[in-house]
């Protein structure tokens, strides 16, 4: 079935896609043994409301013991990411989230002062990525600001961390073809099949899948077919992720990772690994392993 898919997947992408010739649908699932391998968390926040219940010892604990090695972190404000990153530089990849003070997701790109407020902390932190950042609705009036969020991008070599549907995620790429993107939730409430259509528009796009594990998994069912096919499709760019926007969400992380391992055990252990770590091995330069698990 899982063969069967695949071979599908890549005839109907209408694109030749090196995860599609180098996937072997015919091998096992990993099953138990995915709980052996590190995880990259690819979407992580430390916000201010979070810092007291959770300080920092605990969410490096938190990640100690649900095997993740690493994660990439952003916050509001971006101190959140700050202190993180410096407590556990082994286990943190920072990016910079631009929300802070009156600046938030609905208005963050329309604040005075955004654009040198960003050059500022780009500057002086070693963030690889801009964002995680909202696209609630696209607005091309904006568009000299995002030409220069989107230069700042491609002069440091880093991400955009984009939460938006597809018309924002086409309008950023059309400004600059070569623009590194990571599409946050993949899309969140996108539909699967136009997840799909995006990802193969644009063979360089990335995508974090959290928030979506309930459909991954068909509801618990199984595999979602459509989803099967994107996984097996853009093997090489998928990345699992909790983000921990709400302080609920790290209540509950111990089960968001395991939702994502579940998922993950359906897999065979190539594609399982890929997902869990390795995408996130070569995207971001870091060799990841459990042998970090219990360092900072």
């Amino acid at each position: 079935m899982i063969r069967r898919i695949l071979v599908l997947g890549c005839a109907l992408s209408g694109v030749i896609l090196a995860s599609c010739a180098g996937a072997d649908g015919d091998q096992p699932p990993i099953g138990d043994a995915v709980n052996e391998l590190p995880i990259f968390d690819a979407h992580i926040h430390y916000k201010e409301p979070a810092w007291a219940p959770y300080p920092v010892e605990s969410i490096i604990e938190l990640m100690d013991r649900n095997g993740v090695a690493m994660g990439l972190v952003s916050s509001t404000p971006d101190e959140g990411t700050i202190k993180l990153w410096e407590f556990a530089p082994n286990r943190v990849v920072p990016e910079l989230r631009p929300y802070h003070g009156s600046a938030g997701s609905s208005n963050w790109a329309k604040v005075d002062g955004m654009e040198e407020y960003l050059e500022a902390r780009l500057e002086r932190y070693p963030h690889e990525g801009i964002g995680e950042f909202h696209i609630h609705r696209l607005d091309i009036t904006d568009v000299k600001f995002f030409r220069a969020v989107v230069a700042m991008a491609r002069e440091r070599d880093i991400y955009l961390h984009v939460h938006s549907g597809t018309e924002s995620i086409r309008w950023l790429k059309s400004l600059d073809g070569e623009v590194k993107i990571i599409w946050a939730h993949a899309g969140l409430s996108t539909p699967a099949p136009e997840v799909h259509a995006l990802m193969a528009e644009f063979p360089d796009l990335l995508a974090d899948t959290s928030l979506r594990e309930w459909d991954i998994d068909g509801g618990g069912r199984g595999l979602d077919p459509t989803w099967e096919r994107i996984i097996f499709d853009f093997q090489d760019r998928l990345m699992v992720g909790s983000d921990t926007w709400v302080n609920s969400q790290w209540d509950n992380y111990d089960a968001i990772i395991a939702s994502n391992r579940s998922w993950l055990s359906k897999l065979p252990r190539d594609v399982a690994e890929k997902i869990a770590y390795r995408n996130a091995e070569r995207v971001f330069g870091r060799q990841i392993s459990m042998d970090q698990i219990g360092t900072r």
